[in-house]
């Protein structure tokens, strides 16, 4: 497969910030599919999000977001590099989404190296106590706590968390579809989310 369209050239630009040529090329090798484009990119180190991941974010913006029952609401403080970009729609909605996600899927972490090894370990042993007696291996028993522990993370953190809005992505892949679009390095710095009498 020689010829990829434009449009999706385009789509796989937005999604990743590769240039052009590296976009046409992973589409090729991809024979169209977008998935596999994008995993050819990351695979070649391509990708642009992870080439701005190490550039600061002095800038940014908090943003609040109270439920309509005025009982739950949330606040988030996003990062990025200019106050251009943090004044732009693109970042705006960025916010607004972060929230509303924050506020409905009640995240204890932005990122799973925030979460301290003692929560970890006393998960793990919480789940091998569940296992203790289930007369399975020792080696299934660890690849059973392990797929547990992964399903933690993805409870817990609100990057690997499923977007709320659109469950095909998680809050990191939005975060990163974010800085394909606005050619900055943005982060998630923190997150507060209230309930009334909790």
């Amino acid at each position: 497969m020689t010829n990829v369209s434009m449009d999706a050239i385009k789509e796989l630009r937005e999604k990743t910030g590769a240039g052009f040529g590296d976009c046409r090329k992973a589409l090729i090798e991809a024979q169209g599919n977008i998935e596999k484009a994008i995993d050819y990119l990351r695979e070649k180190g391509i990708t642009s999000a992870a080439k701005k991941s190490s550039r600061v974010t002095k800038e940014g913006r908090i943003f609040s977001y109270i439920h309509t029952n005025g009982k739950i609401g949330a606040m988030v403080e996003i990062n990025c590099e200019t106050d251009f970009v943090a004044r732009t729609d693109e970042f705006e909605n960025l916010l607004k989404d972060v929230a509303m996600q924050v506020a409905a899927m009640a995240p204890l972490y932005v990122k799973r190296e925030d979460i301290p090894e003692e929560i970890i370990k006393k998960e793990k042993e919480i789940y091998r106590t569940q296992l203790k007696d289930s007369g399975k291996p020792e080696n299934v028993i660890e690849k059973i706590i392990e797929g547990k522990i992964e399903k933690f993370y993805k409870d817990v953190c609100l990057l690997e968390q499923t977007f709320i809005k659109d469950e095909s992505k998680t809050i990191d892949t939005l975060v990163k579809e974010k800085i394909a679009k606005l050619g900055e390095n943005i982060i998630i710095k923190r997150f507060v989310r209230f309930v009334v009498g909790e």
